[in-house]
């Protein structure tokens, strides 16, 4: 996952993001409410290992327990996956076509 860090205080939680004022569909302008700097983020997804934007776009599932131990998919995320670094995960998605497993399971809190 790419985190959203302010540049300048490195807020990551009290940012706001409009893309109506930077008037671009490619951007979108970031404000952190903290120390109210601004900046524009490029919306055009990047491999977080090689920086590669020739993606392909997949779907992931996010289960949760439903009844006791039993899983269900409680919905669906968009993840892209880069040729050269997820090869593992982009051939299960084109063998199947279907949602690929969460990166991790719900547990019990003891």
């Amino acid at each position: 996952m790419n985190e959203i860090v302010c540049p300048n205080c490195g807020e990551d939680e009290n940012l706001k993001g409009d893309s109506k004022e930077s008037g671009n569909t490619e951007k979108v302008t970031v404000i952190c409410e903290t120390c109210e700097m601004k900046w524009e983020r490029n919306l055009t997804p990047k491999c977080p290992s090689c920086a590669s934007e020739d993606l392909r776009t997949a779907v992931r599932s996010i289960v949760d327990k439903s009844r006791g131990t039993q899983l269900s998919i409680q919905s669906l995320t968009v993840v892209y996956l880069c040729p050269e670094c997820d090869v593992e995960e982009l051939i299960a998605w084109n063998q199947s076509n279907t949602p690929l497993p969460p990166y991790e399971l719900p547990y019990d809190i003891e």
